[in-house]
């Protein structure tokens, strides 16, 4: 669906782009929500948004959906696999947020077209 388009790997290449925010980071963070945890919930809104603006989505094209975040989760995972389990900092977190957006808006056109 989305994972095997340009655009995917077009969001892909931006998060590489970025790794400098995951590196080397001590953590002045006083929360003990992981990164991976708010990989998570970022991604899970902005999915289940796209689902309730669309409806008309059927039972299997829902679950395509959920197969494709878990992909793009595993991917995330091996991306940032040194860092999953850190203490999240308020600049990885807006970060995620824009990441998730960006992920959302692939399965916005993917349904549009």
């Amino acid at each position: 669906m989305v994972t095997d388009k340009e655009g995917y790997i077009h969001i892909i290449e931006y998060l590489t782009e970025h790794l400098s925010l995951f590196e080397n980071i001590e953590s002045k963070s006083n929360t003990h929500v992981t990164v991976m945890e708010k990989i998570e919930e970022e991604l899970s809104e902005q999915i289940i948004t796209v689902c309730m603006q669309n409806d008309t989505l059927t039972f299997t094209q829902r679950n395509a959906i959920i197969r494709e975040v878990d992909s793009i989760v595993y991917d995330l995972e091996e991306i940032l696999s040194a860092v999953v389990n850190n203490p999240i900092t308020t600049d990885q977190l807006a970060f995620i947020k824009e990441f998730a957006i960006l992920i959302k808006n692939l399965f916005d056109s993917e349904i549009n077209s």
